[in-house]
């Protein structure tokens, strides 16, 4: 997920300028915004809320999350909900609370613990010695160890794991060889960094972009459990990996390659020496929240008529079982210690919880306001193409957006967008395909902070990884569609 500093030094005055003047126009002249049967202005009011928003959002006007705040103010200010200002607070302030918001704060938790006793370091460094430690099965267990551990925790957190280890590898090659390796350095970089990129798309809290798509579908009558989610997520990432360690291996296999990276691999996992209590204790946690979520869907069935007076949905169950595996490691003695200490959180990139409620604020302002509806007529034409097209076309134009924006607010526009653009049969296979799509950046060093990451290491040129990652997004984009297009119909 690319993400975006709570600095006020990044704050751009001239994109704030024009996002306010883009608000204004949308909201003051008159158009047929203004005169929707029923309600009035509120489409107008809505558009240029989200006008605002979108622009400031995919030009890092102010940082991501500061943007994902103004429906607080705007909402109830301009009465988007309807009339009543009390009613505007409640509808606005309602999706800052959203049940995904808590699996996602709940699993970025236990993640701080695997970080906090080095357990996601010893599964990444397993993975690699399980694969082999010769250079082309080197490559290919960097790439499948840091995908799986991006399964579990950020991005950002997992590149910078894997970079040193990444940095220790390629030197033991390259005294085995006795020179510089510059292509396969340059492979095994990319390895972390798309590694990074792809391993969040398999998983509900892999990446945020996750989280909003099911936030989204949940809001619209159309609930996604964890394993629903997973088993379109995830048979996409093991097709994906295969490419692109096909492609990094091209260029890897350009120097003269000798010896293996044994000797690193074993003195990394002997520096962490055997495996204790704590790292045992938040892996028991992990797993039976994991088998919790998984079983979200029969759970949601039983519990349900004993929630007299509420509506149990399955994103209530997953929210639960993470805050309370959350609390248990939090409360869990050993040592003197907790098992995860409050300074351990303090890692967590909890500014992404403000920028899932607001992404689903936002959606739902535009729901209510009328203004998807009105969208939806002037976009129908989207809807008769057939549904591999309108697929196709979402999965096209959502790579493209997220090269130029972060994968969540690419996607927080395009959820809106397509919503009621694509045909109803073809909807949910779209807004999938567009959620995948989002995580598919691997061209340019800005495009996420794992590319940016693993540039910083001084063998990623920047023309190699443009025509690179070019064919790859390409790739992905063309994967994904054909993918939902398959899968989605059949699992949703």
């Amino acid at each position: 997920m690319k993400e975006a500093t709570l600095s006020t030094s990044r704050l751009k005055p001239w994109a704030i300028g024009v996002g306010f003047a883009i608000a204004a126009l949308l909201a003051l002249v008159d158009s047929p915004l203004h005169h929707q049967a029923g309600v009035g202005s509120r489409p107008a009011f809505a558009a240029a809320i989200a006008g605002l928003m979108a622009f400031w959002w995919l030009t890092e006007a102010a940082p991501i999350y500061w943007t994902a705040c103004v429906p607080l103010v705007a909402y109830p200010l301009f009465g988007v909900f309807g009339d009543g200002f009390s009613k505007n607070v409640q509808a606005t302030a309602a999706p800052y609370f959203d049940p995904y918001i808590f699996l996602f704060a709940g699993g970025m938790a236990i993640a701080a613990a695997m970080q906090q006793w080095n357990l996601h370091r010893r599964i990444a460094l397993g993975i690699m010695r399980g694969i082999g430690t010769d250079p082309r099965r080197l490559l290919a267990g960097v790439l499948v160890a840091t995908a799986f551990i991006s399964l579990w925790i950020t991005n950002t957190a997992t590149a910078t794991m894997m970079v040193p280890i990444g940095i220790a590898l390629i030197a033991q090659l390259e005294s085995r060889t006795g020179g510089r390796l510059r292509w396969y350095g340059m492979a095994v970089m990319l390895a972390i960094a798309y590694g990074s990129n792809l391993g969040g798309i398999g998983t509900k809290i892999g990446t945020a972009p996750n989280g909003q798509f099911a936030g989204f579908l949940e809001r619209i009558g159309q609930p996604i459990s964890f394993i629903q989610f997973s088993l379109v997520g995830l048979p996409f990432v093991l097709l994906m990996l295969p490419v692109a360690w096909a492609m990094l291996w091209r260029i890897g296999r350009r120097d003269r390659l000798a010896g293996d990276a044994r000797e690193v691999v074993a003195s990394e996992l002997k520096a962490l020496g055997e495996i204790a209590t704590p790292e045992k204790i938040v892996a028991a946690t992990f797993f039976a929240a994991a088998a919790l979520w998984i079983a979200s869907q029969p759970l949601t069935t039983i519990l349900a008529p004993l929630a007299t007076g509420f509506r149990l949905r399955t994103a209530h169950i997953e929210g639960a079982v993470a805050m309370l595996a959350a609390v248990a490691l939090l409360c869990w003695p050993y040592g003197g210690r907790r098992i995860l200490e409050p300074r351990s959180l303090a890692t967590v990139p909890w500014e992404t919880l403000l920028l899932l409620g607001g992404g689903f604020a936002m959606a739902a302002g535009i729901q209510e306001s009328g203004l998807s509806a009105f969208l939806g007529a002037q976009l129908s034409a989207i809807a008769d193409f057939p549904p591999l097209g309108q697929i196709v076309l979402a999965s096209l134009a959502t790579v493209a957006l997220s090269a130029v924006a972060s994968n969540s607010a690419a996607i927080a526009v395009m959820l809106v967008v397509l919503k009621d653009a694509a045909s109803p049969d073809a909807m949910t296979s779209v807004l999938f395909a567009a959620t995948i799509a989002s995580s598919c950046d691997f061209a340019l060093p800005a495009g996420t902070p794992p590319n940016a990451i693993v540039f910083g290491s001084g063998y990623v040129r920047i023309p190699v990884m443009a025509r690179l990652g070019a064919g790859l997004d390409l790739i992905a984009a063309l994967l994904c569609a054909l993918w939902c297009w398959a899968v989605v119909p059949r699992v949703l």
